[in-house]
Parts: structure tokens; sequence; C-alpha cells
């Protein structure tokens, strides 16, 4: 009701879970869609990466009672735009939506200050890597060839196809090219 109250605003739909929302972004390509990270059925934060994917022109605003700076880390990570608490202003998600809605990144002014101040948390390897899958990885996107990491890491060849396969299962990365990138969007390079 907030944001259908503004005038320059449409909502175009609602959705009660995860999947439909999905569906309803693929229906509608929005221009803003406001995601609530507790919403029933299919994990919300995996859902940011994948609107940000199916459609791009979407600025996703994520509106939550998380007030933990790593959850809000992770979604502006994932691609989010915005992070305003539930108990935030009527005016903190409206202009969250606007910036949005422009390409621009809004986190409520009161909780900015914590997440600023809160300590960065240790990244564990991106999608679950393993330490090892993480240097066959990082050997890969440096151009070594598989029997080059199984002599510098004293593994076999099958063993590197192996750790490789599971690398391109986990990171849904399939060619040499979609590897260096993909270690080179999580610094593993540096």
């Amino acid at each position: 009701m907030l944001l259908e109250a503004e005038d320059d605003f449409e909502v175009v739909d609602e959705a009660g879970d995860v999947a439909t929302a999905l569906r309803k972004v693929l229906a509608y390509r929005p221009r803003v869609l406001v995601l609530d990270l507790n919403m029933p059925g299919k994990p919300s934060l995996p859902a940011i990466s994948q609107v940000r994917e199916t459609s791009p022109e979407t600025g996703i605003v994520v509106l939550t009672m998380q007030d933990d700076p790593e959850s809000a880390r992770e979604a502006l990570r994932s691609g989010a735009l915005g992070y305003v608490l539930k108990e935030a202003t009527e005016a903190d998600l409206v202009q969250a939506v606007r910036f949005a809605a422009n390409g621009r990144t809004y986190v409520s002014p009161e909780f900015g200050a914590r997440l600023a101040a809160a300590p960065l948390q240790p990244a564990g390897p991106p999608d679950g890597l393993s330490p090892r899958e993480v240097e066959v990885l990082t050997l890969i996107a440096l151009g070594h060839t598989n029997n080059e990491i199984a002599t510098s890491l004293f593994l076999s060849v099958r063993t590197v196809e192996s750790h490789r396969a599971q690398v391109q299962a986990k990171t849904g990365r399939a060619t040499r090219a979609d590897l260096v990138a993909y270690a080179r969007e999580h610094e593993m390079l540096d």
C-alpha cells in the first residue's frame, strides 16, 4: 500500500514465496523487485543472483528484519541495490526503490552506520568450494594444464579432473574461460 500510494510507482504484482516471485519477475520484468529475505519455500538470498541473471534490468531492494551486517553484505554482493530493515521509516523504503530504479545503491542511514562499523567476517571459499578445489581453480585460472596442476599439487591427473568437475558443478561454470572469469570475480588471482 505504501508503494502504491506513490504517484510515480506502479505495483504490478505480489508473491508469497520465492519460486512465485522468480516466475513473476520473468513474466513482468519489473524495474524494481522488493524482496523479503524470510519468505517461505526456497531461501531468498540465492534468489538475488538468480534475478540478476534472468532479469538484469530489475533492481532489487531487500526488505527484511535481518539486521546482521553479514546478511546485508551478502545481499549487496549478490546484486541487491538496496537493503532496508522493516523497522526503518517508510521514507527509507520509498527512497531505496527510487534509487534501485535508477541503478543506485541505498542502505538506510542508521543501518548503514552499523554496517560500516561492523568488522568484516573472513569469507570462506565461495560456493562451498573446498580448499583443494580453490587451489585447482586458481591454477586453472592462471593457465596451467591438468598435467601441470597434478605435478605441482602432487595429485594424479584424474584427481585434478575430478576436482575440476566438482568446481564446475558447484560454480555453474562450464568452460575454462568461465572458470577464469569466476576466479577473477572472486579475487582468487590476487
